[in-house]
């Protein structure tokens, strides 16, 4: 199975979590750094999911709580992950079920961010753990600096689209601007 990597901007964007147990919660903290509209809809739910900002709804889940969602985390039980995903379907909301690549549309990969650059890592889901390995190792391979190759990166965009320069021109330069970073530090 292929997927077709992006990232959502999820900025005030409403965004429905099912499931109100650890899973949850580890995947609560993601969801606000990206500035999503909340809601938690679970039976039961941690307080470690009682967030500023984040509306809680203590009960069992219902298909019209996708009504107006643009993205949603399954991350209650299989059989209600797979209610979820269903309802999902017929709406045509992307639904992340954590760890029930069956009922997934969409796949959340091993993530991490320095320097103003994000960096995703992702297995289609079918295997997580080797996501994880892969993004530690990315993580420790780029420098500390990256935010000044991110700068760099930035401002030369700004130029070339007032220049005209062809995308495929611009790789080759970004590289030498990179290297002139450090040629300045030598």
């Amino acid at each position: 199975m292929d997927s077709y990597p992006v990232f959502l901007h999820l900025q005030g964007r409403p965004v429905l979590l099912v499931g109100g147990g650890n899973v949850a919660a580890a995947k609560i903290g993601g969801l606000i750094a990206a500035g999503a509209r909340i809601t938690v809809v679970a039976p039961a739910i941690l307080d470690a999911l009682r967030r500023p900002g984040v509306r809680i709804e203590q009960r069992e889940f219902v298909p019209e709580d996708l009504e107006g969602k643009w993205f949603v985390v399954a991350a209650a039980t299989a059989q209600v992950n797979r209610a979820v995903a269903r309802a999902a379907e017929i709406r045509g909301v992307f639904v992340n079920a954590v760890d029930d690549t069956d009922s997934a549309s969409a796949w959340l990969g091993g993530v991490f961010r320095k320097g103003g650059v994000t960096v995703a890592v992702s297995t289609d889901g079918r295997a997580p753990a080797l996501a994880g390995l892969l993004r530690e190792a990315l993580q420790a391979l780029l420098p500390d600096d990256l935010e000044s190759w991110a700068e760099v990166a930035r401002q030369l965009r700004t130029h070339w689209k007032a220049d005209g320069v062809a995308l495929a021109r611009r790789r080759p330069l970004l590289l030498r601007a990179l290297n002139e970073l450090y040629r300045e530090v030598a």
